[in-house]
C-alpha cells in the first residue's frame, strides 16, 4: 500500500494556526515592559522575539525562559515495554535541554533551573523506578550545564492531563555579564560565518510527527534502522546540551555575533533575525540515522524534513569569519561535531541550502511580532 507523505501538519503540529497566537501574545507583552521602571529595571527591548527574554538590573543582565517537553514522554511510555528501561533519565535532559539552549542564544550563563511536573494524576508518581530516573536524570543534566536546582511544582491534573501521562517543562534563569557578551544580532552582517553544531537526533522536537509515523510502521517503535537500533529506542537519545560549548567560547573570548537554537521550524530557524538577510549553507551535516529514516518512511521531500527537523544540526552560531575555525574545532574539543557550514549574505530575507537545493523564503518563518 503506497501512503501519500505525512508532512508536520498532518500530525496535528500546524504553525500556520500555532505562530498566530504567538505573535499576538508578543505583541500584548511588549506593552507590560513599561512595569519593570517602578523596580528601577528595564528590558531589553532587542530582546523580544528572541528565544530568552533579558532585563537589566544595576548595569547587569538577566535572562530568562520556560519551555516544555512536548509529546516525548509518550514514546518513553511506549518504548519501556521493548526495552525494559524507563528512559526518564534522558527526556529529564531532553526537558532542561529545552530551556537552556534557549537561553544561552542570547549570551547567557545559565544559573538555576526549576522543574513543572504535571501529572494525570497522583497514581502517576507511584512508580518508584521512573520517579528515580526523573530525578536523577534532571540532576545529572543541572550537573552538565553547571546550574542549581532550584525547585519546582508536581501538581496532579486529573481531568486536564489524561490519567497515567505526564507533562513536562522547565524555566531557567541565567546571568549575562556584560553588554558586550549579549547576543541579540547587533554586530551580525554580511560576510559572518554560518557554524552548525550537531545534533544527537531528534532532539525534542518533531515528536508528534514521529509518533504519527507509528501508525505506518509494521513493527511500531520496533523497527529496526539500518543501523542496527530500534526506531523508539534511537528516538529517545537524549538533546545535546550545548551550554559547555558557549561557555567554552566565552572563556576563549569569542562573543558570536548571534545565536539560534535550531527547534520547531527546523531549518527555517535560521533566519530568526529581525535583519534582511541570505542565509546561505554550503555544507550539510551528517543527517542522524533516526532523521533520515523519519523522513524515508513519511515519504517527505527535503523541502519539508529540513523544515520541520533538525536533520543534523540543532544549533547555530554565526561568528566572524576569521573566528569560524576555531569556534568548530572548540566544539569539537567537548565533543560535539561542528562544520563551518555556510555564510551570511546581504540580501533578500532567506535561507539558501545550495547541496540540496532547496531554499526558506521570509514570508515561511513567523516567529516575532
Amino acid at each position: 500500500m503506497t501512503h501519500p507523505p505525512l508532512d508536520y501538519s498532518a500530525a496535528g503540529v500546524d504553525y500556520n494556526k500555532i505562530d498566530p497566537l504567538k505573535l499576538l501574545a508578543q505583541r500584548s507583552a511588549s506593552a507590560t515592559g513599561a512595569n519593570l521602571a517602578a523596580h528601577g529595571v528595564a528590558e531589553v527591548a532587542g530582546s523580544r522575539g528572541e528565544s530568552a527574554y533579558v532585563m537589566e538590573i544595576d548595569g547587569r543582565f538577566i535572562a530568562s525562559i520556560t519551555e516544555c517537553l512536548g509529546t516525548k514522554a509518550l514514546v518513553a511510555d511506549a518504548v519501556r515495554a521493548i526495552s525494559g528501561r524507563t528512559h526518564y533519565d534522558t527526556i529529564a535532559q531532553d526537558t532542561i535541554a529545552m530551556a537552556v539552549n534557549d537561553l544561552i542564544t542570547v549570551g547567557a550563563t545559565p544559573l538555576s533551573v526549576h522543574a513543572y511536573w504535571a501529572a494525570g494524576g497522583s497514581d502517576w508518581f507511584a512508580d518508584e523506578e521512573r520517579m528515580h530516573d526523573l530525578v536523577e536524570g534532571w540532576r545529572k543534566a543541572c550537573d552538565v550545564c553547571k546550574v542549581s536546582w532550584g525547585g519546582g511544582e508536581t501538581p496532579a491534573l486529573a481531568g486536564v492531563v489524561e490519567a497515567g501521562r505526564i507533562d513536562l517543562a522547565a524555566s531557567s534563569v541565567g546571568i549575562v555579564p556584560s553588554r558586550e557578551r549579549l547576543t541579540l544580532g547587533e554586530k551580525m552582517g554580511n560576510g559572518d560565518a554560518i557554524v552548525l553544531l550537531a545534533s544527537s537526533g531528534i532532539h525534542a522536537n518533531g515528536v508528534s510527527l514521529a509518533r504519527k509515523l507509528v501508525e505506518r510502521l509494521p513493527d511500531g517503535y520496533a523497527s529496526l534502522l539500518p543501523d542496527g537500533r530500534t526506531y523508539g529506542e534511537s528516538l529517545l537519545d537524549p538533546t545535546t546540551l550545548y551550554v559547555p560549548v558557549t561557555e567554552a567560547l566565552f572563556a576563549a573570548g569569542i562573543v558570536p555575533h548571534y545565536i539560534a537554537n535550531i527547534t520547531g521550524h527546523g531549518w527555517r530557524k535560521l533566519m530568526r533575525h529581525a535583519g534582511e538577510f541570505t542565509y546561505r549553507i554550503h555544507t550539510l551535516p551528517d543527517v542522524p540515522p533516526v532523521l533520515r529514516f523519519m523522513q524515508e518512511h513519511a515519504g517527505i521531500d527535503d523541502h519539508e524534513a529540513y523544515g520541520s527537523l533538525n536533520m543534523g544540526a540543532g544549533f547555530a552560531l554565526y561568528v566572524a569569519k576569521e573566528q569560524a575555525e576555531e569556534v568548530a574545532r572548540i566544539a569539537r574539543g567537548l565533543g560535539v561535531a561542528a562544520w563551518v557550514a555556510g555564510r551570511v549574505e546581504a540580501g533578500a530575507k532567506s535561507v539558501v541550502i545550495e547541496p540540496l537545493g532547496v531554499t526558506y523564503a521570509a514570508d515561511e518563518l513567523h516567529v516575532r511580532a
